[in-house]
């Protein structure tokens, strides 16, 4: 498989370290970036081939994968529709939707979008996923197997779905360090050093969320687990209860797929 990623940042480093040597070879993966030492570090660490510009190199690909930010979408857009005819288009931009990237690109459908999250950087993301209903059932194989090399996929019913995993996954691992953060705290002012404080979070987190992933039981089972009435752990659930910290995470989350919504709106008008 032949690869074309407009955009060189994290995500797109990720996908490449995932797929060079297992689903494609160095030399057919294509970067185009207009930061010189964004595609230094690529060509470098890589082999892939990289560009400053799009260009005619382009036509030649079987897939391109747009991971520029959501305001830089159109104008990206416009540049690649000359070079566009029946490659497989995946773009993982937050918010921006099928049927406006369809409609700068002249009406092209072959378009996958998707949306991965942080740990794609270790092997460990998952992104959500939505095909425009004329993606071939070798495409969306295509699209699948480019976002596995970094984690799971989770293909939903529909496109407005993707504001949701947005909320949940994509913007998952921030809600996940904020928390940590605030543990590290929490022990430094009982007394531990920062590192022994962020051990304890890393690992604890870690582990339960494993624990979580290898057991049949619900979290909620799990958590009443560890739950003993009149117990430490009683007492620090009923101070988060009396916090609303669980309707505060359910506005957080509601926030960001509101946002992700919003920037589709902003970004995909006509």
């Amino acid at each position: 498989m032949k690869i074309a990623f407009i955009g060189g940042g994290n995500m797109a480093a990720a996908l490449i370290g995932g797929l060079v040597g297992k689903l494609a070879a160095a030399q057919d993966i294509h970067v185009v970036d207009i930061n010189p030492d964004a595609l230094a570090s690529l060509r470098d660490k890589f082999g892939v081939s990289t560009a400053q510009a799009i260009d005619g190199s382009i036509a030649g690909v079987d897939v391109v994968v747009l991971a520029v930010k959501p305001q830089q979408m159109r104008d990206v857009v416009a540049v690649l529709k000359p070079f566009i005819g029946a490659q497989l288009v995946v773009s993982i931009a937050a918010g921006i939707r099928i049927v406006d990237i369809s409609r700068w690109l002249g009406g092209h459908e072959a378009i996958v979008r998707a949306m991965p999250n942080t740990p794609a950087l270790i092997g460990m993301g998952i992104s959500g996923v939505a095909p425009h209903e004329r993606v071939s059932t070798q495409q969306r194989a295509q699209a699948d197997a480019i976002l596995k090399a970094v984690g799971e996929t989770l293909w939903v019913s529909g496109e407005e779905q993707l504001d949701a995993v947005t909320a949940v996954s994509g913007s998952g691992p921030a809600y996940v360090f904020y928390f940590l953060e605030a543990m590290e705290q929490a022990a430094a002012a009982l007394g531990l050093s920062p590192a022994e404080g962020l051990q304890l979070a890393k690992t604890t987190f870690a582990g339960a969320t494993e624990l979580a992933r290898r057991s049949d039981e619900s979290v909620a089972t799990l958590r009443e687990r560890v739950t003993s009435k009149g117990g430490t752990t009683y007492a620090a659930l009923t101070s988060l209860e009396a916090a609303g910290v669980k309707d505060a995470i359910a506005r957080a989350v509601q926030a960001a797929a509101t946002r992700s919504k919003e920037l589709g709106d902003e970004f995909g008008k006509a």
